[in-house]
């Protein structure tokens, strides 16, 4: 490492997701379709795939690769992993309008848009790469104590000051 080179470079934000995918092509395509994604750079692999890639939505760094037996990267199935303890969120301007977009290209949608407690209005989708995706706009700026009375409501608990036992 040289004296200019940072460990941390400026075009990249500190965690910088990957989704492995069956036809990156075709997944850049629909984040650029769906997201307003860019492509920043592509390197070819073998028998035309894409080893590595990485897209631009808003201020963030994407990273697609197609499935690599040589690298032991896999895919997920194209209806999503049941019960997967991962998925992205990315702010959109309109989340109906980019809702509706992904599901006219192919997403599943899982939960359509719906206003929530804490200020966002979003939805839930399975990409037609078989990544979940919630998509959200802000619509209301919520302040921490108008938060927790709303969760508090949400889960069917009296409001401090709303009656109770008080112990």
């Amino acid at each position: 490492m040289t004296q200019s080179t940072k460990p941390i470079p400026e075009t990249y934000r500190r965690i910088t997701p990957c989704l492995v995918v069956d036809g990156a092509a075709n997944a850049i395509d629909f984040y650029t379709q769906v997201f307003g994604a860019t492509e920043r750079m592509r390197f070819p692999g073998p028998d035309g795939m894409i080893a590595h890639a990485e897209i631009e939505i808003g201020d963030s760094v994407l990273i697609i690769e197609d499935a690599s037996p040589h690298l032991g990267t896999v895919a997920p199935p194209a209806d999503g992993l049941a019960g997967s303890p991962v998925f992205q969120f990315v702010y959109v301007e309109d989340v109906d309008a980019s809702v509706a977009r992904a599901v006219e290209l192919g997403a599943r949608l899982k939960r359509a848009p719906q206003d929530q407690f804490y200020g966002d209005r979003d939805a839930f989708v399975i990409d037609p790469f078989g990544h979940g995706w919630t998509i959200a706009s802000h619509v209301e700026d919520v302040s921490a104590e108008e938060l927790g009375r709303r969760l508090t409501q949400m889960q069917g608990q009296p409001a401090a000051g709303e009656g109770g036992s008080g112990r």
